[in-house]
């Protein structure tokens, strides 16, 4: 188009203005998508359920008197304590020994990454149930714990006074399987760090101990704390199969004694079960917490770059955290 033609000129400038009013005078309706399946689908399940409960609360097999009379037994609650304290010293020795493996695995030395391997292979292959059976055992197998050559006269022979202590040996039996679902999440926490970032720490003269510190474990923990989380979720409920060792202080196992003596199974199983749910309700909260502190600046956006003069506009390109600009949000 020829910039001095007029009767081109006006005719663009008339197309202009009638866009313009366009544009200003007709506001677009938004109308919202309807669900009507998708609704009618929720109502019957919320019918369901209230079926369910008042059903329930109307049934006698339940025993709501006994639930509401052992739920806060003394019995119950300490129960309930040897449970946390199975639960917290089987997590810290599978997080310890899962560390170790992971390192291991992460070994240039195949003799190490070979145990490693071996270990998890053995431990992840096996039922839990079967492994807790096995350690209750162990002192019949081994009734002393030896020192020396094999074959040979032993120079330390001690009572193996260790598994005798059924709660000593429920805690290792559990953090020993444990160890080995955790060595493999600590391995892809720290393999998800790219390895490009080590290395400008190391440029910049950051110690192996710093870089670990401020630049790779930070990283490491935004994908190592949410499936611990449920790792210690999940070790809280089973805790409940130290009955293999045989263990019966816990909480599953004092409920069902009790339940055994008074003949009323199925409200102490209620009472076990609000338990269990009371404090994995407590874990999730502070599961939620902790995944915030390591995900802090994970969700900002970058400032946007001023392009140069005559040159093209900067693109963000999308990094390996969801939250972040271009990512998925």
């Amino acid at each position: 188009m020829n910039p001095r033609d007029p009767g081109l000129a006006g005719a663009a400038e008339t197309e202009a203005e009638a866009l313009d009013a366009g544009q200003e005078g007709e506001a677009v309706k938004a109308v919202p998508l309807r669900h009507p399946w998708r609704n009618l689908v929720a109502v019957i399940l919320i019918v369901m359920l209230a079926v369910f409960i008042i059903d329930a609360a109307q049934r006698e097999d339940y025993g709501w008197a006994d639930v509401g009379k052992y739920l806060f037994d003394k019995r119950i609650s300490a129960a309930a304590l040897v449970t946390l304290q199975l639960t917290v010293y089987a997590m810290v020795l599978a997080i310890i020994l899962g560390l170790l493996l992971a390192i291991m695995r992460l070994s240039p030395n195949p003799v190490l990454k070979s145990i490693a391997w071996l270990y998890i292979w053995v431990f992840r292959g096996t039922p839990v149930y079967v492994q807790l059976v096995f350690w209750g055992i162990i002192p019949l197998i081994y009734p002393d714990l030896t020192l020396g050559i094999p074959f040979m006269t032993p120079w330390i022979s001690v009572p193996n006074s260790i598994f005798t202590n059924l709660f000593i040996t429920a805690a290792i039996g559990l953090g020993l399987n444990e160890a080995s679902y955790m060595s493999e999440i600590v391995r892809a926490g720290l393999l998800a760090v790219d390895a490009g970032q080590e290395e400008a720490s190391r440029a910049l003269a950051m110690s192996w101990g710093q870089t670990m510190r401020y630049v790779v474990v930070p990283q490491a923990m935004r994908i190592i704390v949410p499936p611990t989380g449920n790792e210690i979720i999940s070790m809280l409920k089973t805790t409940s199969l130290v009955a293999a060792i045989p263990l019966s202080i816990d909480l599953y196992g004092v409920s069902r004694g009790i339940s055994a003596v008074t003949f009323t199974p199925v409200p102490l199983l209620i009472v076990a079960s609000l338990w269990y749910l009371l404090f994995t309700s407590i874990l999730m909260v502070g599961q939620h917490f902790i995944e915030k502190r390591f995900s802090r600046g994970s969700g900002q956006r970058k400032e946007d770059r001023q392009p140069e003069p005559g040159g093209a506009p900067t693109v963000l390109l999308p990094t390996a955290i969801g939250n972040e600009a271009g990512g998925k949000g």
